[in-house]
């Protein structure tokens, strides 16, 4: 239907007859001659209507978003109506032939805007018109050529790629499962999978060398900018690795080739690292932002023995005083001040204590300090003349201190642009949930650090693992380990979670059985695809990377999904639904 596209013309192919298909981006009248910007995929060019031609009268009637077939002549525009705004600006096709394939009603918003005239809600309603838009369309041809060059990188380093199954059983990843009922087995569900862990480590088992997969994901859990309910992650496993040092490798150059070849972007290798104790000691945080400073420091030594309170008493019950410089920040006046305690309080401090270096020194606990302490604790920070100290006094203070960074940070604008990458290591392999109960810091399949594999019994708390996580500014990218592969450390490792023998024969029989015949040492990586490129393009909401995402509440507006299940097919399953007063 077309011998040519929109947004490739130039004014090299001057005096061509052209086929042209698209959508009419706008139209403009001018007593004789129409003017209509027609739209491709690849871009816009200026279309001339001369009104004298009786065929192509229907050219007045044309409005937004009705398809086209033109068929006409490139010809250079006239000096005065170049337009160095669009790309084609140089040239114009006169219409000789006019085919209106079919009429569109009025679009409920501008595709050639930038979605700010209508709520997500409504563009997501309206996908098949929102994706029209320039800045979707080049995240989604991003989001291809990112996983083509993924694809291309593996392949070419021995790795095959194998699927896995999607109706699978419940494993412990971290959140909720989302259950598909079987309509043969009634009582009985399917699990979507959380992620491929178990059946990568089969393959391992299976002597698959080096497995990789980009893999659909389900986690049934509450949502936020940068989650979605399916994702989409690079999955991979190694055997016999030489430790983590072999993954950090091979996920360092995946990621550094897929920069080169779709943004032409060169990252320096290899990324720094980071352990996680010197993450949460240093940034509050178990992803750091390292595009800008500002670094925790701890100031016990200096302020303990004061006579302000606040400070010796968290001293005393073994808590500790530390704080955080915003570099010209003496400027904030109270109410920014009172924010930032607001900030602190949400994150778990009781409070905030603030120093404005200034000539004299303002502060509420001022008072409280001689000198000689006050100028002591502003050296020990490296504070200069127009900085505020931000100081947190307790025990757990790291988080709220790294809120208080990520808080001054966004205000001051610090996250210079850039690609800042960070391996996050050596993550405490247990820790407590939120109703104190002992619980995997990765997934109950990661190994802890040889050396500490006797204190799983007694001291589980402080066992590092052979975990690990890639950052990139601020953002969790993906995580890693290497593996369990004797089935003796393993019912350990559940024992101590909790899982009775009973309970893991039922739900992992079938894979502790596996290591017993032979499983390799083993390791691997999973890395968020939807998150890599939601950063690549410059977005801040994985759903404008995605081409049919959900919403914050789960839904998909477009297809009204999820909605209640009819009752024929709910007596297939055997399933009774009990509504919600």
């Amino acid at each position: 239907m077309r011998t040519a596209y929109c947004g490739h013309l130039s004014a090299s192919d001057v005096g061509r007859s052209v086929k042209l298909a698209g959508w009419v981006n706008r139209r403009r009248d001018l007593g004789k001659l129409t003017f209509v910007d027609l739209r491709d995929h690849t871009g816009l060019v200026q279309l001339l209507f001369a009104s004298d031609r009786d065929d192509l009268r229907d050219a007045h009637t044309l409005n937004r978003e009705d398809v086209l077939v033109v068929q006409g002549t490139v010809q250079r525009r006239s000096p005065e109506n170049l337009n160095s705004e669009m790309k084609t600006g140089e040239i114009e096709v006169k219409v000789e032939v006019l085919s209106v394939a079919n009429r569109s009603k009025t679009p409920p918003f501008l595709v050639e805007g930038d979605g700010s005239d209508a709520t997500e809600e409504t563009r997501l309603r309206y996908r098949y018109v929102d994706v029209r838009r320039a800045r979707l369309q080049r995240a989604l041809t991003m989001r291809h050529r990112t996983l083509q060059a993924t694809r291309t990188y593996f392949s070419g380093r021995d790795f095959i790629e194998v699927e896995t199954p999607v109706l699978t059983k419940s494993t412990p990843e971290g959140a909720r499962d989302f259950l598909v009922p079987s309509r043969l087995h009634h009582g009985s569900f399917y699990a979507l999978p959380q992620s491929p862990q178990l059946f990568k480590q089969l393959l391992m088992v299976g002597g698959i060398d080096r497995y990789f997969q980009i893999v659909k994901c389900f986690r049934d859990e509450d949502l936020r900018a940068d989650r979605q309910p399916e994702f989409t992650q690079l999955d991979l496993e190694v055997s016999f690795p030489t430790g983590p040092e072999e993954i950090y490798a091979l996920v360092e150059g995946a990621v550094a080739h897929v920069l080169r070849e779709v943004l032409d972007v060169e990252v320096p290798l290899p990324f720094p690292r980071l352990t996680h104790a010197d993450a949460m000691r240093r940034f509050g945080v178990d992803k750091p932002d390292m595009r800008f400073g500002m670094e925790i420091q701890d100031v016990s030594a200096i302020v303990a023995s004061t006579g302000y309170r606040v400070f010796s008493d968290a001293a005393a019950s073994g808590g500790r005083i530390a704080g955080i410089v915003a570099k010209g920040c003496a400027r904030y006046s109270r109410s920014a001040l009172d924010q930032l305690q607001a900030v602190a309080v949400a994150a778990g401090a009781k409070g905030l204590s603030w120093v404005k270096v200034e000539d004299p020194i303002v502060s509420p606990i001022a008072k409280f300090l001689t000198p000689d302490e006050t100028s002591a604790l502003v050296s020990a920070l490296g504070a200069e003349t127009g900085d505020l100290i931000l100081l947190l006094a307790g025990q757990g203070i790291e988080k709220p201190l790294g809120e208080l960074r990520l808080a001054v940070a966004r205000q001051e604008s610090l996250a210079v642009p850039g690609w800042k990458f960070l391996w996050v290591t050596e993550f405490p392999l247990f820790e407590l949930d939120d109703e104190g109960q002992l619980a995997s810091a990765h997934h109950a399949f990661t190994s802890p650090k040889k050396e500490f594999v006797d204190r799983i019994e007694t001291d589980p708390l402080h066992i590092p693992s052979n975990a690990y996580d890639l950052v990139l500014n601020g953002t969790e990218l993906g995580s890693g380990s290497i593996r369990i592969h004797s089935r003796e450390l393993q019912e350990r490792i559940f024992r101590r979670l909790g899982i009775t023998p009973e309970d893991a024969d039922l739900r992992f029989g079938w894979f502790l059985q596996a290591l017993e015949y032979g499983a390799p040492p083993h390791g691997g990586f999973a890395l968020g695809m939807d998150r890599l490129v939601m950063i690549m393009a410059g977005e801040s909401s994985l759903r404008d990377v995605i081409a049919f995402p959900k919403t914050a509440n789960g839904m998909c507006p477009l297809t009204e999904a999820p909605m209640p299940a009819t009752d024929k097919q709910l007596r297939e399953l055997a399933i009774r639904v009990e509504r919600a007063e």
